[in-house]
């Protein structure tokens, strides 16, 4: 082993602390990074991949076909702009029945007589296209679990029009929920009804206002209401990416910090080596070491612990993103998503570029280090720095040790900046954390929109299994009799019960759950974005997301099918619900009375008087409802959810990483100050400081460190918290109201505040500690 390369080896060896500390940091940053780094890859590679392959469409326009000819459309393709067209393709919306199941949900279904190939090439990926009438290729995104061979009835037409499946499909942008040929098409659409769908592609569609400019370009010319909806690829494109995109802001933002505390820290740590080390400088110096050769020295006894703690940053990182790629695994039949290589090399190239550099700066000193001057300095502080803040603390009426404890951060007063700043991003990760763990308990609190004292479920729907008949089921529960024993029993306050009907939405696919209330369910615990809950008939409240995915906003109405006949309701209100993708609409009961739905599937939920004893309610109201075949139960509708305790558990791993990086900080700052101070400190043994007093003085040392980093950290974490929720819902097109982000209150900000302070004190109690231990002779001793 060469002299330099021994030097490195017994600085690390000899600096443990700075080692472990450096490689946490390190650790920590590489972490996050590599997870931040691969969920972005991972959120679009699925969807742009396969986007690419099948030449999505761009925009898929839903026309009325009383309104429009085909010949009219197939004209659109001369459009500015459009660089390839498909269609025009005839539609039906269409509930159906499979194998003797109870009826399904309502379908989107397109004769196509290929499956493409220029614009939207659909996907077999099971089974044949169809070749004839009789026979269907279900979409793998469809409501009905396609299964070769399942027959597919549609009661609800004329002569029960009975279809085979022959395939599995996928459209990329999600164009149908199945396809038959086109000469099926006409039994499968009821007198009055039915439309075309026109796919387009556009020589530029990057973003939502050149798509909206190409839809009123293709739609110019035509008769006015023609167009009854539409689905931009960028809306489906979200949607995809919408699982794991939503974890991506608050790891770039745990990344950075991680990027920012390892400089830090890494920058600290050489120059309190050099600082320290001097006179071993200048001796490395008098035997014959470049200036050249100190700097590589000090540069590799930072990179080695940095290129450990980057392996293991790399591993964690890996660890730590199985769960968050798992639930993007089955978007599109992909097989399991790994990190790209190039994100790993990025990202170690990355840090440990940074710490070189810093590194290197921070050793640069020791280079320029003239060799007499390096021997002959000592290694204790300026006698004269910090005078004026000890003469200040000698006059507070405090004990001698807390006095010189308090004044300590003035003599050092470049290091207590360092150590005050690992602190500070230990506390704005706190504080940060806390937050975002609040909010997304409003979040499920929102899912569940239910504050209800009792809640009596919907039953499940049952579809059966293959061959099941309709006699064989059990029955729902008469919604009316289950109202009648409700507001008969005892206790009841307000009440309300909510039907969930599956219709469709012209232009998109896919189903949209109407939710119809029967009573004011506007204490029920919806939280509102804008505009109003509904007070009557007609009226309507909707996600973000489906008002993102129609292009409508509060003001405009929409049209739902799939009923007896198309509802058309006016939205007057955006509501807070990630359920369903967000594709939900929420109105009254007596809106829907015309299109005959089926609100068997009721939930009811009750708010008892005050003073109610709720088990005793809840045990007399379900023996009224045992003959009916329905249970009450008490409390509000499970809010759980899977995303949420994997968001959670990131967030607590990365910040008690971020939090064990500061006390570390600290450790090392006050292990170099005790050590540099070890004959100071046998000086006050021999003059009769006790140990206890010792622990107390080096203890003090960081308190006025801590508090400030502490009040400093709480309003900075409280401003990434503010950035980083509203970008985390803006990933999953959801607009999150004030009460998810201001959720922090003032009595949380104090012991958020104190947090700087204790996680200054952790760093210091083992310094404190061998303070503490040191024998009065061996202290005054040493040089």
């Amino acid at each position: 082993m060469s002299a330099l390369g021994k030097v490195v080896r017994s600085g690390v060896g000899r600096r443990r602390v700075q080692t472990l500390v450096i490689g946490l940091a390190t650790m920590m940053a590489v972490a996050a990074s590599v997870l931040g780094g691969s969920l972005l890859v991972a959120s679009g590679a699925p969807f742009d991949d396969a986007f690419a392959r099948q030449h999505g469409a761009h925009l898929a326009v839903q026309f009325d076909a009383g309104k429009v000819q085909a010949g009219q459309l197939s004209r659109s393709k001369d459009t500015d702009g459009v660089s390839a067209v498909a269609g025009p393709f005839r539609t039906a919306t269409v509930t159906p029945r499979s194998d003797g199941a109870s009826p399904g949900w309502p379908m989107t279904v397109v004769g196509r007589g290929d499956p493409g190939r220029d614009v939207d090439e659909v996907a077999l990926l099971d089974g044949r296209w169809p070749t004839r009438s009789g026979e269907i290729v279900l979409s793998a995104d469809s409501s009905l679990i396609p299964t070769m061979g399942m027959k597919v009835v549609y009661p609800e037409l004329p002569g029960d029009p009975t279809l085979t499946v022959v395939g599995v499909a996928r459209s990329v942008t999600r164009t149908a929920d199945a396809w038959v040929v086109p000469s099926q098409m006409p039994a499968l659409t009821a007198r009055g009804s039915g439309g075309y769908e026109m796919l387009y592609r556009f020589t530029d569609a990057s973003t939502a206002a050149r798509i909206s400019t190409g839809g009123k370009a293709v739609t110019q010319s035509l008769p006015p209401g023609a167009a009854v909806g539409q689905q931009s690829w960028l809306t489906v494109k979200k949607t995809a990416e919408q699982d794991t995109a939503l974890y991506v802001p608050f790891l770039i933002a745990f990344g950075a910090l991680g990027l920012v505390m390892s400089v830090l820290i890494v920058g600290n740590v050489v120059a309190s080596a050099v600082g320290t080390a001097t006179r071993r400088i200048g001796i490395l110096k008098a035997v014959g070491f470049t200036p050249a050769q100190v700097v590589r020295a000090y540069v590799g006894q930072a990179l080695i612990p940095a290129a450990a703690g980057t392996v293991l940053g790399v591993f964690a990182g890996h660890l730590l993103a199985v769960p968050v790629l798992a639930e993007a695994e089955q978007a599109y039949g992909t097989s399991s998503l790994t990190i790209a290589p190039w994100v790993d090399l990025a990202v170690v190239a990355g840090v440990l570029g940074l710490v070189a550099v810093t590194a290197w700066a921070g050793a640069w000193r020791a280079g320029r280090l003239r060799t007499a001057d390096a021997l002959a300095v000592g290694r204790t502080a300026s006698a004269g720095r910090g005078r004026w803040a000890a003469r200040l603390a000698g006059r507070l009426p405090l004990p001698q040790s807390l006095a010189l404890g308090l004044a300590r951060p003035f003599a050092r007063p470049a290091r207590a900046l360092a150590m005050g700043t690992a602190v500070l991003f230990g506390a704005v990760a706190v504080t940060f954390t806390v937050g975002m763990s609040a909010s997304l308990g409003q979040v499920m609190k929102a899912k569940a929109h239910d504050v209800a004292d009792v809640v009596v479920p919907a039953p499940l729907p049952d579809f059966g299994p293959p061959g099941t008949g309709p006699e064989k089921r059990r029955p729902s529960p008469d919604p009316a009799a289950v109202t009648a024993a409700v507001k008969g029993s005892s206790g009841t306050g307000k009440y309300y019960s909510a039907a969930t009907v599956r219709t469709t939405v012209s232009g998109l696919t896919g189903t949209v759950d109407v939710i119809a209330f029967t009573g004011d369910a506007s204490w029920g615990g919806y939280t509102m974005v804008s505009g109003r809950w509904i007070d009557k008939p007609g009226e309507a409240v909707v996600p973000t997301p489906f008002l993102a995915a129609t292009g409508t906003r509060v003001g405009d109405t929409v049209t739902v099918n799939g009923l007896a006949e198309p509802v058309t309701v006016r939205i007057v209100g955006e509501v807070l619900d990630p359920r369903n993708d967000g594709m939900q609409v929420f109105t009254d009961a007596s809106t829907l009375t015309a299109a005959h739905p089926d609100l068997t599937e009721a939930s009811h939920h009750i708010a008892v008087t005050s003073g109610t004893d709720v088990p005793g309610y809840v045990e007399a109201l379900n023996q009224d409802l045992a003959p009916l075949g329905a249970t009450a139960r008490a409390g509000g509708l499970d809010a759980g959810g899977d995303m949420v305790v994997t968001l959670n558990a990131l967030a607590g791993i990365l910040t008690l990483m971020l939090v064990a990086v500061a006390a570390l900080g600290v450790l090392n700052g006050v292990l170099l100050d005790t050590r540099e101070r070890v004959r100071e400190i046998g000086v006050h043994k021999a003059l009769g400081m006790t140990p206890r007093q010792t622990i107390a003085m080096v203890i003090t040392s960081v308190v006025v460190t801590g508090l400030a980093a502490g009040a400093l950290g709480v309003p900075l974490g409280v401003a990434l918290h503010g950035w980083v929720l509203p970008a985390m819902g803006d990933s999953v097109g959801l607009r999150l109201p004030d009460s998810v982000i201001a959720v922090y209150h003032g009595a949380q900000l104090l012991p958020l505040a104190l947090g700087g302070l204790l996680i200054a004190t952790l760093g210091a109690l083992l310094p404190a500690g061998w303070a503490a231990r040191t024998r009065t002779a061996t202290a005054l001793r040493t040089e």
